[in-house]
């Protein structure tokens, strides 16, 4: 027997929690330079190899919940998943640990450009690797993003290649998880589990010389650097949880969030923000405008309700 449609209020209910979710990923993602800003005392390696090494266990905690098992034992047993998702592991520790040194050196600002162009990033390599057209608006929103990254290279004498290599090893990341047939949380459980060996000898290396932070006279230091892990799961089962509920033109508006905290935290930090910085921002925000229009348009589709767990890729940061 087939069973019925969910009323109407279930969907509704289905939505916000969703909504709910998808906000509360964002959000802790937009603050997550607060985080690491209470870690200065550590290097950017250091603060890396423990959020590897603490996702793990707290990754297999939410596995275990959400019994998922079934699913990290159907991907170690397939070559071609474990292979894509070590080369996806190498991807996003480089991401991350990119991103913790650009926030300990006071280049939130820089980072956040990164991320607002990290939509359009998407499209163009759909364009470069996988031969895809492009319509108008799309060509119109990544040229907008282009000229303001141009202005601010003029403007401020320097390529903000943080940005640009953040977006860059994120789309990468990206395009290896959509392929790979894994479900977020699994792929990362798995992604964390090849780097805790290397993440994991670079931390006994760091307390053997006596040059680590972790377990030294400063106690709220190493209970913060245990806390990466958590922080770095966290938001990313609320973004599946929101990925199962919400359209693709709602998550990519949401997306926006966290790198207008991160914006708004650069601000508060002192960043220097120059008219250059100004023009550039108001580029990649027509871009991003004019891309999140069109792509709520082309979401309407009965078939783009949902997106599947499958095809949505942890954060990057």
């Amino acid at each position: 027997m087939i069973n019925p449609l969910p009323s109407r209020a279930l969907r509704q209910s289905e939505v916000g929690l969703g909504l709910l979710c998808g906000v509360a990923a964002f959000m802790i993602w937009g603050l997550f330079p607060l985080y690491l800003k209470q870690l200065s005392a550590a290097s950017a390696l250091e603060i890396l190899a423990h959020r590897i090494v603490w996702s793990t266990p707290f990754g297999a905690i939410i596995i275990f919940a959400r019994r998922q098992w079934p699913e990290v034992g159907a991907a170690f047993r397939s070559r071609r998943v474990l292979v894509m998702l070590t080369m996806s592991a190498f991807a996003i520790a480089a991401n991350w640990g990119l991103y913790v040194w650009a926030v300990v050196n006071d280049r939130v600002l820089e980072a956040s450009i990164g991320y607002y162009i990290n939509p359009l990033m998407y499209v163009a390599a759909g364009v470069f690797v996988l031969g895809e057209r492009l319509r108008r608006a799309q060509i119109a929103a990544i040229a907008l993003a282009g000229a303001g990254v141009l202005i601010l290279t003029i403007g401020a004498s320097q390529f903000p290649w943080t940005a640009i290599t953040l977006a860059v090893l994120f789309t990468a990341y990206g395009y290896i998880r959509k392929t790979a047939p894994v479900g977020a949380m699994p792929g990362l459980f798995i992604e964390t589990l090849i780097l805790s060996p290397v993440a994991l000898a670079y931390i006994f290396w760091l307390m053997q010389t006596g040059a680590a932070a972790f377990a030294g006279a400063d106690h709220r230091l190493t209970v913060l650097l245990v806390i990466a892990g958590p922080v770095t799961v966290i938001p990313l089962l609320f973004f599946a949880l929101a990925a199962r509920r919400l359209r693709l033109s709602t998550i990519a508006f949401l997306q926006y969030i966290a790198p207008t905290g991160q914006l708004i935290l650069g601000l508060l930090y002192g960043e220097r923000f120059t008219l250059a910085h100004a023009i550039c921002f108001g580029f990649i925000w027509a871009g991003l405008a004019l891309f999140s229009f069109d792509a709520a348009r082309a979401s309407r589709a009965p078939a783009a309700t949902l997106i599947p767990a499958a095809s949505a890729s942890p954060k990057s940061s």
